[in-house]
């Protein structure tokens, strides 16, 4: 009878529903900022406050206030990763990049032109065919191109509308274009096959063929600059056996390379080591200059302490001097990474990117495995650029410990999941940072914490009456992402249950089960009752239940039988007020996905389990939402995602959002879109629903009690891969947005002016 008064209302609600535009949503980044690896750093030599860096979580970030705030560009207009370095012309408003968008679900990267100062962005042709490497822009034209691939360079000189092969690699190592240098009509390319020179705008390159460079040695970074009469280019080499085409910064970490010289007009290179650091774990990887002064280069790598390391020139190369001092953070502003700060200064390694303005060669930024750092003043100071400037630490004095930071907006982390303690208390559950605490309602965010140091929380819940909190936690990040599906990358993580009772301050150990925890999930019916979901493909992995969780870590546990088909990837445990268990468990894979995924309920405590999957949630499903409308708990969203390679047609076309009414025993599939993560439905408009994508951004219904919802993308939401959604339990108008690569966006509908007022510093 219940079932069939839910009918009815679903009914009255699908002639009633409102359609409703997407809301207007004013988004702010929150969280400590930085993180994960960043790259390609690039000034604007028409505004010097202007510059770009790139990540490999898919964003381009712009900053026009050098580096005090950032915003990532729409990923509907660009999508960014390490190579998208961003070029200028002699037009401010034309720049080039490489985007790295999606098509049909493969990994692409293409030359894209933006004609309004990097706004809005459109693909040029492309002779890679999806392959591109390199793209380099000559500042002073609009027209002429560099792009390289695995084996090829490509030149062109219309915009991109054309393109003509100018070299093939010499070897089976491939091509490395180490850097360009344009000067009219003469064209300098390093490479790791020598230097090409076209004297001609393009139309012919020759291999100059200059000595010098010592045998075995091939160009990994080149940059060129012209003051006068004079033409210096410097070339960074290192040992052939390790330059490649797509070669890596991180790939020469460890070993050594040599700075050359040369001068147009001379005849062979000239090695300029005088002062640099030697010995094979001391790895310089990127030479930049300006491109105004023949005098000023500088060098950047990694010490043997994996430090960052940054070397300076005045005099074209002739003597070397240290710029960058991180003993004692000597002559950097840090935020909470540095000399004993929250992570030392390893945690982000060598450079993955040096940029020098093309016009000042006082301006540089580099670029690392978690932040940006950069200088005004040739390197004699520097300040970081990845949180706001008003928290940032002095130099000279050792970075603190649990301080609280606001973002600036450069937030390149992957959070899973958010849990409240109170209106103030809050966790954020992230990778490789491992997870954040804020105990002013989100405004800003520390590791003012004990007892977590694994790579990731996944989860943390938190008990309605003892507002204990539960954590599922592993030294494995990514986990049930496309690249973590494998009993490879899996079986061999680690993982425990953690509990907190005090808001997170502190952590124990509940339970190490030697394996990946990914979920934690609270019996509403048994308060002394936690769930805990186990990944390994062997006998551990599965759903795992303690029955007296407030003993901590004299807790038992026992492991529940397992659903059928499944073979240990369990991804949620959602348990309903009648005591009934469901979970979903994820994809497989070996040669090809296994039919192991689904959705699974169990009436009886996990004794045994009924397969309510639908035909195409056997292969690779994700997160299961229960509608908070609907007082049955019958009615079920759940976020499916295509597969690949595989042998079976509803593999490759299952992604979507599903819905049940009826516990699982029929499903209706009311998106098709690619691949959905998670949903989130109003607790106070049971209409109003939000899922994530992989690629495609969020998405909103106002109308979800259609048979067939209407669903638009919240164009205001710049990442594409969002994660999980949450509705403010404490503040009405307010979302959050947790995300696979752009750390937490808080979403304040209607009311632009008070999310602005809540984030000011000192409120």
């Amino acid at each position: 009878m219940r079932a069939s008064r839910i009918a009815t209302i679903i009914s009255a609600l699908l002639l009633t529903a409102p359609v409703l535009a997407v809301p207007t949503i004013t988004w702010q980044s929150v969280g400590v900022g930085g993180g994960g690896s960043l790259f390609s750093p690039s000034f604007n030599p028409h505004n010097l406050n202007e510059f770009f860096i790139s990540c490999d979580m898919s964003e381009l970030f712009r900053s026009t206030n050098l580096g005090v705030t950032w915003n990532a560009l729409p990923f509907t207009e660009i999508v960014g990763n390490r190579g998208s370095h961003v070029q200028f012309t002699s037009d401010p408003d034309i720049l080039y990049s490489l985007d790295y968008t999606l098509e049909d679900s493969s990994n692409v990267t293409r030359p894209s032109r933006s004609a309004d100062g990097g706004t809005t962005w459109t693909r040029t042709t492309d002779p890679t065919d999806g392959g591109a490497i390199t793209l380099v822009a000559d500042p002073a034209s609009t027209q002429r191109l560099l792009i390289a691939d695995y084996n090829n360079l490509y030149f062109s000189s219309n915009s991109g509308a054309t393109w003509t092969s100018k070299h093939t690699a010499a070897t089976g190592s491939g091509l490395v274009l180490a850097g360009a240098f344009w000067d009219g009509a003469n064209i300098y390319v390093g490479t790791n096959d020598g230097l090409l020179v076209s004297s001609n705008n393009g139309s012919t390159f020759t291999n100059t063929g200059s000595t010098g460079i010592a045998a075995g040695q091939n160009m990994v970074s080149f940059c060129g600059a012209k003051e006068g009469a004079t033409v210096r280019f410097f070339a960074l080499t290192g040992a052939a056996a390790d330059v490649y085409g797509g070669v890596q910064p991180e790939d020469l970490f460890g070993t050594h390379q040599t700075v050359y010289t040369i001068d147009v007009g001379q005849p062979s290179w000239t090695a300029k080591n005088t002062n640099l650091p030697a010995g094979n774990d001391n790895s310089m990887v990127f030479v930049a200059c300006a491109q105004n002064d023949v005098d000023i280069a500088y060098v950047s790598g990694q010490r043997d302490d994996e430090s960052p390391m940054i070397y300076k020139t005045t005099n074209g190369g002739n003597t070397w001097t240290s710029v960058l001092n991180v003993t004692m953070n000597g002559n950097v502003q840090t935020g909470w990474a540095g000399h004993q700060g929250d992570r030392q200064w390893s945690y982000g390694a060598g450079t993955l990117g040096l940029g020098v303005a093309p016009n000042n060669s006082s301006y540089i930024a580099f670029t690392d495995l978690g932040f940006c750092h950069l200088s005004t003043d040739g390197g004699a100071n520097w300040t970081q650029a990845y949180v706001n400037p008003a928290d940032e630490n002095p130099a000279g004095s050792a970075t603190p410990k649990g301080k609280a930071y606001h973002s600036n907006g450069l937030e390149v982390t992957s959070n899973w999941a958010l849990a409240w303690f109170n209106a103030n208390n809050m966790w954020a559950s992230f990778s490789d940072i491992q997870g954040v605490r804020s105990t002013d309602g989100g405004a800003t965010w520390s590791f003012n914490y004990t007892g977590h140091s694994l790579n990731t929380s996944y989860k943390v819940v938190v008990h309605p009456t003892t507002t204990t909190g539960y954590m599922a936690a592993s030294n494995t990040h990514d986990v049930y992402e496309t690249t973590y599906l494998t009993d490879a990358r899996l079986d061999g993580g680690t993982g425990v249950v953690r509990f907190s009772t005090d808001g997170g301050a502190t952590w124990q150990v509940m339970r190490n089960f030697g394996r990946i925890v990914y979920d934690v999930a609270l019996d509403p019916t048994a308060p002394d009752r936690l769930y805990a979901a186990v990944v390994h493909s062997g006998a551990d992995g599965g759903i795992w239940v303690t029955n007296n969780a407030s003993a901590g870590a004299a807790s038992t546990w026992t492991q529940l039988s397992d659903p059928p088909r499944t073979e240990g990837h369990p991804y949620c445990i959602r348990v309903l007020n009648d005591g009934a268990i469901v979970t979903t468990f994820s994809g497989r894979r070996t040669s090809s996905f296994t039919q192991s995924s689904g959705v699974f309920i169990s009436t009886n405590g996990g004794t045994s389990w009924s397969d309510r999957s639908d035909a195409n949630m056997t292969y690779y499903v994700k997160d299961l939402v229960v509608d908070p409308h609907d007082p049955t708990q019958n009615t079920w969203y759940v976020g499916v995602w295509s597969g690949y390679g595989g042998p079976f047609a509803t593999n490759n076309e299952a992604g979507g959002l599903y819905r049940t009414t009826n516990r699982g025993t029929s499903w209706t599939r009311i998106h098709t879109i690619h691949r959905v993560t998670s949903c989130a439905i109003s607790p106070t408009n049971a209409n109003e629903l939000y899922f994530t994508t992989e690629s495609e951004g969020l998405w909103y219904t106002s109308n979800l009690a259609n048979a067939t919802p209407t669903f638009e993308q919240v164009t205001s939401y710049p990442f594409g891969t969002p994660y999980r959604v949450y509705y403010d339990p404490f503040v009405s108008d307010r979302i959050w947005v947790t995300s696979f690569g752009h750390g937490t966006k808080i979403g304040t509908v209607g009311a632009p002016s008070r999310v602005t007022a809540w984030m000011a510093l000192g409120e």
